[in-house]
């Protein structure tokens, strides 16, 4: 797929009435596991919500979704009917013996709640495509256990046993990525991080295995999808 190797997310149009609705997202009450931190970004010019890892958002106009993934995985759903889109950002396919299973942190239930969200506000199955993002194996010592092969296998089987199809992927590989989406128009953008920053996320992804936290960002390349 085509890259640009060193461009920056291209800035989107100013949004009329930006601070009034950033100040009604932060009021808006939350559900348990969806995504709290409200900003507006400088460089794009628009509202944005940082999704956590063990977190989900929904929303139907296009403020920035985003998330930076090492092994974990981000599913942008879409309905394009509807015309609502929603990321996740899951850590493990599975709770394994670790329990807590009702947690957005494993791979299931992360799903269920994204696709649970889009259906109460009007979105269908059927009208749901999917861009996965993540997986990579950026974890140094660990890729015996191959946590980001098992997070994209988990999450590609489970969006074709739901038959939800799946129009782009950036997956798997050594990189860490920062993922922007925009649940309006189901647009996607993807930038692979530099190396420096991969030990970093690696140690912030093996403390949300236990307890979300702050995922880094900076450099790298950019792909729309």
């Amino acid at each position: 797929m085509p890259a640009s190797a060193t461009t920056p997310f291209p800035p989107t149009r100013p949004v009329l009435g930006a601070t009034s609705r950033l100040e009604r997202l932060k009021a808006a009450p939350r559900k348990p596991g969806e995504a709290s931190f409200f900003f507006y970004d400088a460089h794009f010019r628009n509202e944005a919500v940082k999704v956590l890892p063990g977190e989900f958002f929904v929303y139907d106009e296009d403020i920035l979704v985003m998330t930076t993934l090492g092994s974990c995985i981000a599913a942008c759903l879409w309905d394009r009917d509807k015309r609502i889109g929603g990321m996740n950002h899951f850590l493990l396919p599975d709770t394994g013996a670790a329990g807590g299973g009702d947690s957005g942190r494993y791979g299931s239930y992360a799903m269920d709640l994204l696709i649970g969200e889009l259906v109460k506000r009007g979105a269908t199955r059927g009208g749901m495509e999917a861009k996965i993002f993540g997986g990579g194996a950026v974890i140094s010592g660990m890729n015996t256990i191959n946590v980001g092969e098992r997070n994209t296998a988990f999450v590609l089987d489970y969006l074709r046993t739901e038959r939800i199809s799946v129009v782009s992927k950036d997956v798997l590989d050594i990189y860490p990525r920062k993922v922007c989406f925009l649940p309006h128009s189901g647009k996607a953008m993807v930038k692979r991080l530099a190396s420096a920053n991969t030990e970093a996320l690696a140690a912030q992804e093996r403390a949300a295995a236990t307890r979300s936290a702050p995922a880094a960002s900076s450099g790298g390349s950019v792909d729309l999808f």
